[in-house]
């Protein structure tokens, strides 16, 4: 699995999340973030072209040197600057405490190992009054499809670089000491227990 985790694993991820769907969601969440930006789990950079002129700088978040480094080609054509941290987001971030205006999180917190800790991270470094933008896919409401979420996660972390189907998204944000601003949630075209999605926002309570 290392030269699959490693190697094969990133560019199915930059190409499966390039579809028309996740392309559209970034496109309505992304521009909402301004100032001094934490992206988690910034991956291949899908995020940056879609931050507006009222970011200053954005600080990337990704444990994979290899989705790190088609960022950085993405990071070239950005009129901000970037920095990335390559860590996963439950460790402690080299920023200072409330530094930050504005993070954004978009299918991520599926497979960070420990998103409590990293949510709270998150919490750490946000600013009062400072925004969490997310878009997630994760636990479902409909008990049918959570069955299958529950059954197909052990399976599908294994091939999915640790993704899990059936966490609950927003118990875990608010869990972390955030409060939910706005939230919708909904199933993008494709098998139910992998596309019900969490899209809102939230601040620190």
């Amino acid at each position: 699995m290392g030269l699959y985790v490693k190697y094969v694993l990133p560019r199915l991820i930059d190409l499966g999340m390039r579809n028309k769907d996740a392309t559209r969601l970034r496109s309505e969440s992304v521009p909402k973030a301004q100032g001094d930006v934490l992206e988690i789990g910034i991956g291949s950079g899908l995020n940056l072209p879609f931050y507006s002129s009222a970011v200053r700088h954005v600080y990337g978040v990704d444990p994979s040197i290899e989705l790190q480094r088609m960022a950085a080609k993405r990071a070239s054509d950005a009129p901000f600057e970037v920095t990335f941290f390559r860590q996963s987001a439950e460790e402690p971030l080299p920023l200072l405490d409330s530094s930050i205006d504005t993070i954004v999180m978009t299918w991520s917190l599926c497979s960070i190992p420990n998103p409590s800790a990293a949510l709270q991270q998150m919490r750490r470094v946000l600013k009062p009054g400072g925004r969490l933008i997310f878009v997630e896919h994760g636990r479902s409401a409909d008990t049918r499809v959570t069955a299958w979420q529950d059954r197909l996660t052990p399976f599908w972390k294994r091939i999915g670089g640790g993704c899990h189907l059936n966490r609950k998204i927003d118990d875990l944000i608010v869990a972390a000491g955030f409060q939910i601003i706005e939230e919708k949630n909904f199933y993008l075209p494709g098998p139910r227990p992998m596309t019900h999605t969490y899209q809102g926002s939230a601040c620190i309570a």
